[in-house]
């Protein structure tokens, strides 16, 4: 037993293992490689112990084959199995494949650090101080608060998704998707795309700011000395563009070229950010000791440009003499003391201030709130009380420091949210992980705690640290353009600017790395179609064309050129993203899946719940047209997905949701039937196959979908004769061919097969169709072709059936006739009627079908006309008004008319079609002869009836009955003799018709049916024959004759006749009349719906 288990160890993690490969399972234990293993195997059991397991061997392998399987099974890093059974159905196997290593990384290294070097950013060295000045300690400390509360719910729920199974690699992608479905997979993993493109975009523009404000400001293309407002700020922008699109170009070229170096110099990068950062926590503590020199000159209360003088001062004493300084020359016409100067110059003394008094200085209290400007309002500190006209406009505006843009707490929450991102940096690197499960969790939350904590403290520190006016000012123009940052730093500010500047180009090289990946692994799902051509790359799978896409969108960003505009984008696509996260979460453990176990046990539905509506409020605080924006696109690709893409079975919890909603509503469906208002037809529609198991009437599909317009509930089914046993196979094949045409004929609903005969097939579907309160409530079933052949027999008897069970069951029942003249759904009907005859009240149903048929467009430019009869004692001229009044209260727009029906005679020929009919009944009863005699001979009998009701000649048949049964036509009263020599002007005459004869006998020679020679003699002779007909048939046959001959003349060319459908006899002895009294009522109408109520009301008046 070992050896075999040694040995099935080796072939299982062979080179020529293909894993999972059976689509109904996605572990890769059960149906995979080894399965073939053991059944090659499975002989060496004969006779021992496993001896009753021999029949699982070829599906379900033994345990003990593949246990160590099981506990050495780890998630690849080069992506999800799906992945790599794609490519081991397209390439083969490949035996000489590298075997792959085992991850080795640790929480340290492969969680922790890449989390703290994606989450500290650019915001934080470029932004954070202005944002305390604008916001304030107080409200700066809320937005961070917020931000970071949002990121860390993000991780619990994130800890606890990633922490239910194995993970591959893909990160919130997989986890979405896997939790969520395709259609949220796909439409979070597009958004998180986007939105880690914008961030490098985002990187970029703030490695270019630094570059060219603190770096080397000469080198701007567009120079801005000498430019003001509008100007300037164009210039910059341009700068930042054009110098953008250098850098981005560059950063594409590196990662296509060598995108291991870029993971290489990773630490160094994050060593660039953990020392500026220290850097900056060791010159708050050296403020306290010694704070730095960097004055801030002030004129009145607003702040002066630092390239604006050369000294702090109007004038200066030199060698005993008044010297104007180049801060006069600049508000004056000339350098003398009797220069025309600037009104605001004159009225106002200027003061140097410290720039940064450290932390006892207790400037603490000052920046304790918010001060928002609007854009080109100068900086000003508080607490200094200067002397201005408020009438006079404001000169020399480009020599005090101004807001360039307009600031509110909004703005702030957006522009700030981006430095609290790359919390899905450790998730993203599972498949390096040697324990991705214990990591991920403790990983991902020591390192939002960690940067939390540096926020926090740097908002308070930063407004205890440095003066209002300096905090407030964005790019250090009134402290000698140094980043104001770098003025809190030691030992020099110039360690803040190149760690800034490195740590940025780092972050935005890792951007254009991961972006790309994480575009290919959604197009490898085959998830959305138009994407598939971005999963191919080149030979050593780097995605060439998702990173091209990805530099083209980061394009875009950097064309915005302004970092404070592209901040709130990418905050758009990370906050949808992270609150699909926490919804995955949320209804994880709502739903109780089974396969909900996570190890991580601190998670909530409620601190999930709260995680998600703060990534939802926060979207629309930070811009709620953004937000639109973002919303949009990720519906638009949930849509797309949805009708276009391809279709995946994830065991989502959408799945799970649908089941839980399913469940309640079919629970109160149950509490009671649908009111009248809410009464829709839910139809069975009852098909049959063929031997190829095809459906043989398409178009009662096409007509239910006209009928249905895509809502309520439809079931086609059909039956399969045969056991189940036996049949299986061609029962799915069925169940496919249904499936596949109602996808065709566009049909919304479920399928069903039965394997049983005919009957009982048919009736189970009838009794047992639906679910609970979701049963149907009509039935759809083609009139049976062919039913005078005697092959067909069967097929009229089944239907005859049909109709008694639904009368029994209370179903409404539909019959369509002439099924293959009905339009398709590719058709339209630009004009013509939809007639309905309404002869007995069926609960509404004939009025309601119409109405719905014109929903569709098939039948949209028909119009109803509603024709009702009126007997001898029926006022008919009240009728049709009151039918009037009862159509405007149905709000039902339709033609009204009242056909009179006065009681006439019956009809020659409506006593030939009797006679026909209860002699045909009366053969099939009385013949005993073998099968293929009785066939050939029920064949001659429909033959020559056809042809008398053809020619309306019928030649006189006279059945031969025992004595008992004859009768004397000298007992026939003359009342009955002159019934029928009354006239009736629709009454047709028989002409005489050729001789001809035959004799019917039985097995034993006794003459049944006798064709008389003597067929040209008048009706008046005929009279003997009709009066041994069953007066019941024959007024049944009168009504079917004379309705016929009224709707043939209103309704012959109206393009749908809807008719009341009369119910079947109580007995079965009468089954084959019943089929000639519809033949005849419905005879040539092309196309023709009987309708038979269900026994309710199902149209009312009311609202």
């Amino acid at each position: 037993m070992l050896n075999n288990i040694t040995d099935c160890e080796e072939e299982e993690g062979g080179p020529n293992s293909t894993g999972d490969v059976n689509p109904r399972e996605s572990s890769p234990f059960i149906y995979s490689s080894a399965a073939g293993d053991v059944e090659k195997k499975n002989l060496q059991y004969d006779g021992k112990n496993m001896a009753l397991f021999e029949e699982e061997m070829d599906t379900s392998p033994m345990v003990s084959s593949l246990l160590s399987s099981l506990a050495n099974y780890s998630n690849l890093p080069t992506g999800s199995k799906e992945h790599e059974e794609a490519e081991n159905n397209e390439e083969g196997a490949r035996p000489s494949k590298k075997p792959v290593t085992a991850p080795q990384l640790g929480t340290l290294m492969g969680v922790y650090l890449p989390c703290i070097q994606n989450i500290f950013g650019v915001i934080l060295f470029l932004r954070m101080t202005w944002m305390v000045g604008i916001g304030g300690v107080l409200g700066s400390f809320v937005i961070v608060f917020m931000c970071c509360s949002t990121t860390m719910l993000t991780a619990i729920s994130m800890s606890a998704i990633a922490t239910n199974g194995v993970v591959p690699a893909g990160g919130s992608y997989y986890m979405i998707s896997r939790s969520l479905g395709p259609e949220f997979g796909g439409a979070v993993g597009i958004c998180f795309y986007l939105g880690t493109t914008f961030a490098g975009a985002m990187y970029i523009l703030g490695c270019i700011e630094i570059l060219l404000i603190y770096i080397v400001p000469q080198a701007a293309v567009f120079k801005i000395e000498g430019l003001e407002g509008a100007e300037a700020e164009a210039a910059l922008l341009n700068n930042m563009r054009v110098y953008g699109t250098i850098v981005l170009s560059l950063m594409a070229l590196v990662v296509f070229v060598g995108v291991k170096y870029v993971n290489k110099l990773a630490l160094v990068f994050l060593a660039c950010v953990i020392l500026s950062i220290v850097a900056v926590y060791a010159g708050i503590i050296k403020t306290a000791i010694d704070p730095p020199v960097f004055p801030v000159c002030l004129l009145g209360n607003r702040t002066l440009v630092s390239k604006g003088y050369d000294v702090c001062a109007k004038v200066i004493e030199i060698d005993n003499e008044t010297v104007t300084t180049k801060l006069w020359r600049s508000f004056c016409d000339s350098e003398s003391l009797n220069a025309t100067c600037d009104e605001y110059f004159n009225n106002n003394n200027v003061t140097e201030i410290q720039g940064i008094p450290g932390v006892t200085s207790g400037i603490l209290a000052e920046n304790l709130f918010g001060n928002y400007l609007e854009k080109g309002v100068i900086l000003e500190k508080r607490g200094i009380v200067s002397d201005v006209d408020p009438d006079s406009p404001v000169t020399s505006s480009n020599r005090y420091v101004l807001a360039d843009i307009t600031s509110f707490f909004t703005l702030l929450v957006g522009i700030y949210f981006p430095s609290v991102t790359g919390i899905m940096a450790g998730s993203n690197r599972s498949g390096d992980l040697r324990d991705a499960q214990k990591s991920i969790p403790i990983g991902t939350i020591a390192a939002i705690t960690t940067t939390s904590a540096v926020y926090m403290s740097c908002v308070v520190l930063f407004g205890a640290c440095i003066e209002g006016v300096v905090l407030r000012d964005k790019f250090g123009e009134g402290v000698s353009g140094n980043l104001v940052i770098g003025t809190l730093a030691w030992p020099s500010p110039w360690v803040i600017v190149f760690g800034s500047f490195f740590s940025t180009c780092g972050a935005g090289l890792q951007s254009l790395t991961g972006a790309p990946r994480l575009l290919q692994a959604i197009a490898r799902d085959g998830i959305i179609p138009f994407l598939r051509v971005f999963g191919h790359g080149k030979a050593n799978g780097e995605p060439t064309w998702a990173l091209l896409l990805t530099a083209s969108i980061c394009e875009i960003g950097i064309i915005i050129a302004s970092l404070d505009a592209v901040a709130p984008i990418l905050s758009m696509f990370f906050l949808m993203c992270y609150m699909f996260v926490n919804l995955a979460c949320a209804l994880q453990t709502l739903l109780r899946t089974p396969n909900w176990r996570p190890r991580f046990k601190f998670y909530h539905w409620a601190l999930s719940f709260l995680g998600m509506s703060l990534c939802l409020s926060l979207m629309f605080i930070c811009s709620w047209y953004y937000a639109i924006v973002a919303m949009c696109i990720a519906t638009c690709i949930y849509k797309y997905i949805e009708f276009c893409g391809a279709e995946k079975e994830w065991g989502d919890g959408i799945r799970g949701i649908s089941l839980s909603a399913a469940r309640f509503a079919l629970m109160r469906l149950e509490e009671g039937p649908p009111h009248t208002k809410n009464w829709r037809p839910q139809l069975l529609v009852l098909v049959s196959v063929d031997a190829e198991q095809n459906v043989e009437q398409p178009r009662l599909l096409s007509l239910t979908n006209q009928l249905k317009a895509g809502k309520g509930l439809t079931i086609v089914g059909t039956t399969v004769q045969g056991t189940f046993l036996d049949n299986y196979a061609e029962a799915q094949r069925a169940d496919q061919s249904l499936r596949k045409l109602m996808e065709t004929e566009k049909v919304k609903g479920f399928s069903q097969v039965v394997t049983s005969n005919l009957r009982d097939g048919t009736s189970h579907l009838i009794q047992v169709g639906g679910l609970g309160g979701l049963k149907h409530n009509t039935v759809m079933v083609s009139w049976p072709r062919n039913w005078k052949q005697p092959e067909y027999h069967q097929h009229f008897r089944n239907f005859i059936e049909v109709v008694r069970e639904t009368t029994v069951a209370s179903l409404a029942l539909l019959v369509p006739k002439n099924i293959s003249s009905y339009p398709s759904n590719g058709e339209r009907f630009t004009e013509g009627h939809i007639d309905v005859w309404w002869i007995v009240h069926d609960g509404g149903m004939l009025m309601l079908l119409p109405f719905l048929l014109r929903q569709h467009k098939v039948w949209r430019k028909c119009k109803i006309r509603i024709f009702t009869v009126a007997q001898m004692d029926d006022n008919s001229i009240q009728m049709k008004k009151d039918l009037i009044t009862f159509l405007y209260h149905l709000r039902i727009s339709a033609e009204v008319e009242v056909v009179e029906m006065l009681e006439g005679d019956i009809s020659a020929y409506t006593y030939e079609k009797t006679l026909i009919m209860e002699q045909r009944s009366q053969i099939l009863k009385q013949m005993h002869l073998t099968k293929n005699e009785k066939e050939r001979e029920i064949q001659s009998i429909t033959d020559s009836s056809r042809g008398s009701i053809r020619r309306k000649n019928p030649p006189t048949l006279c059945v031969q009955h025992c004595a008992e049964e004859g009768t004397s036509m000298a007992e026939k009263t003359e009342a009955e003799v002159q019934l029928v020599h009354s006239k009736n002007a629709s009454t047709p005459t028989s002409p005489t018709s050729p001789p001809s004869s035959a004799t019917w006998t039985d097995s034993k020679g006794k003459n049944l049916l006798a064709v008389s020679p003597e067929s040209g003699k008048d009706l008046f002779n005929m009279k003997p024959e009709w009066e041994h007909l069953n007066q019941s048939d024959l007024r049944r046959m009168h009504t079917a004759v004379r309705l016929n001959e009224v709707i043939m003349k209103k309704s012959k060319e109206a393009k749908l006749v809807l008719l009341n459908m009369p119910g079947p006899p109580k007995n079965r002895v009468g089954n084959e009349n019943y089929m000639e009294f519809l033949e005849v009522l419905t005879e040539g109408l092309n196309r023709v719906l009987l309708v038979r109520g269900g026994g309710r009301e199902v149209i009312t008046i009311y609202s």
